[in-house]
């Protein structure tokens, strides 16, 4: 049971945990990004991969989903994590 209420997926407390490591390839910006929400996996930098929002270690600015950084894949700290998903069917 979290803290706070839960959002429509049953999920509590997500903002500020940790930081998320996502499957995207670094690239220094946005041009020719995916638009259908799939990860960005052709192109860049994937020996590093996208790292978003903040956590329990990070200043409040941070502590938000378009915050991103780069890591190096295998990079490893108690405040960074990932989220495994699902898909839903209709």
């Amino acid at each position: 049971m979290g803290s706070f209420p839960s959002n429509g997926f049953e999920l509590h407390d997500m903002h500020g945990n940790v930081r998320e490591w996502v499957e995207d390839c670094w690239h220094y910006g946005y041009a020719g990004a995916p638009t259908d929400g799939s990860a960005w996996v052709s192109g860049g930098d994937c020996k590093q991969r996208v790292v978003r929002g903040g956590s329990w270690l990070s200043v409040a600015s941070n502590i938000r989903s378009a915050t991103r950084m780069r890591a190096f894949n295998g990079y490893r700290e108690s405040h960074t994590g990932f989220r495994i998903a699902k898909s839903l069917d209709p």
